[in-house]
């Protein structure tokens, strides 16, 4: 079973993103599905630009996606080490599928 979740966020003003006037929902969505999936067992690892860049300048293909099409490529997910396909942050269901889990485990 999958066991390791890490997230190279954009820049925001917390490690989240769920705070500020304007909250954006899908941020709300994923915070609340990385808070599930700690709750189940799963390592994640979020790295926010702004808070920790150094974490985007040691993953070399973080570093590369940056360089060659700038912040708008992020987020970035992994599972196991892996770059997970696919632009923004995955569904509940997808995060499920990935690491091998099922909703009522």
């Amino acid at each position: 079973m999958t066991t390791r979740l890490e997230v190279f966020d954009p820049a925001m003003c917390c490690p989240t993103g769920v705070c500020g006037p304007t909250v954006d929902p899908e941020l709300v969505r994923f915070a609340r599905d990385v808070a599930w999936l700690e709750h189940h067992g799963i390592d994640v690892t979020r790295h926010n630009l702004a808070q920790d860049a150094g974490a985007f300048v040691e993953n070399a293909a973080v570093l590369v996606a940056l360089n060659t099409q700038g912040p708008e490529c992020l987020p970035l997910v992994y599972v196991d080490g892996r770059p997970v396909e696919g632009a923004g942050y995955p569904s509940r269901e997808r995060l499920l599928e990935l690491l091998g889990l099922q909703e009522g485990e």
